[in-house]
């Protein structure tokens, strides 16, 4: 088995137990028995079980940033205004899209990012920040700059409303789209969910305040 293999052998066996179980419920030993490798390989390509989801998050996050900032780039060369609802479109059609390009799993991605807000990883958002604050920051500022009139601090919680609709969104989809067919006998794919999700995190931006 070559070192690549070894690493992908890891981060995928890491990257489904976390999402299933969390990262402080799974151990590092739990992760070398599912992937077939023993600790020390754990040790000598990671260094530490912190390093190891700062790896898994990489894995993720590298390619849906690259994505967004290339489709940014694109907006912007267009000259044409930008609006909340083509930013939000190009977050999730882009950056979510080039993960599945990758066979990387969308709805997966969604319930590590949603444990990274309730199981607290310090370690994490200092990674995350450090190596993604910049991505970060330029699609936030150019949502702020769509909403005119919207103070800074009502703009931080309804940005963290609309980012945690579509974390439970995406993270639950199939539970959500399996309710959907019980209760309507109505499908829908995960494309289709990305459409409909525009116009309600378009408006959970820009309601007008009471």
């Amino acid at each position: 088995m070559s070192q690549m293999d070894t690493v992908n052998r890891i981060l995928d066996a890491a990257e489904a137990l976390f999402a299933e179980r969390g990262f402080t419920e799974t151990s590092l030993r739990t992760i070398t028995s599912t992937a077939g490798v023993n600790l020390a390989a754990v040790n000598y390509h990671f260094g530490s079980k912190k390093e190891l989801i700062q790896a898994v998050f990489e894995r993720f996050l590298t390619p849906f940033t690259d994505a967004l900032e290339a489709e940014l780039d694109r907006r912007i060369a267009s000259g044409q205004p930008l609006k909340v609802e083509g930013l939000l479109e190009s977050l999730y059609r882009v950056g979510l899209g080039s993960l599945g390009q990758l066979g990387l799993d969308a709805q997966r991605f969604m319930r590590l990012l949603g444990l990274a807000y309730t199981q607290f990883q310090g370690h994490l958002r200092r990674f995350i920040v450090s190596r993604y604050g910049d991505s970060y920051r330029r699609f936030a500022g150019l949502l702020a700059e769509a909403l005119p009139g919207v103070d800074p601090v009502t703009f931080y919680w309804r940005l963290y409303f609309m980012l945690g609709a579509t974390i439970f969104t995406l993270s639950s989809y199939d539970a959500i789209e399996a309710i959907l067919r019980e209760d309507f006998g109505a499908q829908s794919s995960l494309p289709e969910t990305l459409e409909r999700l525009v116009p309600a995190a378009s408006a959970m931006l820009k309601v007008e305040s009471g």
